[in-house]
């Protein structure tokens, strides 16, 4: 491996793990190549927040990275994937995470692009994230982490990557729960239930687009060409994938059942309306009948107060007051 003499300046965390141990973390990126050769078997994780052109062109030259990988890495929106490069592979996944507390649900997602090397993963995030939890993870199996070399830091990040989307998932699919009964209320649901589904239904889409093409990526991953994950660690790589596929379920469920409640709702709407509309035309009727005999008869009598300015008045309270009562019993209904 090539020193180069300027390395990431952006902030960074490294760990140079071997035998399932911690043999030093928190060293600076100009140490890298004097503590792999000191560690001829261990492997490195190196991760780099938001780094510029320069630090990952640095990057690039100390690991021989590609530059159509470096590319990728610095440009965000990019798809999940995993390619292949000489040397390397290159890989981009996203970290999820959900609330739904608000008036309407929030889907908060970090891109994270992956170097796999030999000996080292290199993560580089395009936002800040918290990373304790790969840590966390890699820390949990120190036995298994003996053997598994890069594919098993490989397989910790696309566990808690993996997780971290099935639970987004279940968030929005328990979300839908509590608002089913709602909106399927007799007249159509309130504006803000029904504001808030429509969150829901643009929260679940987008969700899906990080999420399904991840079953995709881990079984690329798996393909015994890559020659990244031997036999002790495939069972753990198909775990994550099942935890993939059942994510990504849950939000084509979840997708048709929010469609489903929506549809039921514009329904339930569109029958209140014509209930309403059945209503007004009954008295229209009831109405009409009266209005057109004394029409036709011309039955115009003298009223109290007939040809004097209080008869006016009266006639001109009786309307204001009819009106006015008709007006805030329509309002209340909520037909105005």
């Amino acid at each position: 491996m090539t020193e180069t003499p300027a390395m990431p300046t952006c902030p960074v965390a490294t760990r140079l793990y071997e035998a399932g141990g911690v043999v030093a973390e928190g060293f600076g990126a100009a140490e890298i190549s004097r503590l792999l050769g000191e560690h001829p078997e261990a492997v490195l994780w190196f991760d780099l927040l938001d780094p510029d052109e320069a630090d990952l062109r640095a990057v690039a030259a100390e690991f021989r990275l590609h530059p159509l990988a470096v590319e990728d890495a610095v440009h965000d929106h990019q798809r999940p994937k995993l390619d292949r490069y000489p040397g390397h592979l290159f890989m981009n996944v996203y970290d999820v995470h959900v609330t739904t507390d608000g008036p309407v649900p929030e889907t908060d997602k970090t891109e994270i692009s992956a170097f796999i090397t030999d000996r080292a993963l290199i993560t580089v995030r395009k936002s800040a994230s918290d990373v304790s939890r790969f840590v966390e993870r890699w820390d949990a199996d120190a036995e298994l982490a003996k053997h598994g070399g890069v594919a098993f830091l490989v397989y910790g990040l696309l566990d808690v990557v993996v997780d971290g989307q099935f639970a987004a998932a279940r968030i929005l699919d328990e979300a839908m729960d509590r608002t089913e009964d709602t909106m399927l209320e007799e007249g159509g649901a309130p504006r803000s239930v029904r504001m808030y589904g429509f969150g829901l239904r643009r929260a679940i889409a987008a969700l899906r687009r990080p999420v399904a093409p991840m079953a995709d990526l881990i079984a690329e991953v798996l393909r015994l060409e890559n020659a990244l994950v031997d036999e002790r660690l495939a069972p753990y790589y198909r775990d994550v994938d099942d935890h993939a596929r059942r994510a990504t379920e849950t939000i084509d469920s979840a997708r048709e059942r929010i469609n489903g409640l929506l549809e039921a709702d514009l329904n339930e709407q569109s029958n209140a309306l014509n209930d309403v509309t059945r209503k007004l035309a009954a008295w229209a009727a009831v109405i009409a009948v009266p209005t057109a005999l004394t029409g036709f008869f011309g039955q115009n009598v003298p009223y109290w107060g007939y040809e004097r300015f209080s008869g006016f008045l009266a006639s001109l309270v009786l309307v204001v007051l009819s009106a006015g009562g008709l007006y805030v019993y329509l309002k209340r209904r909520g037909w105005l």
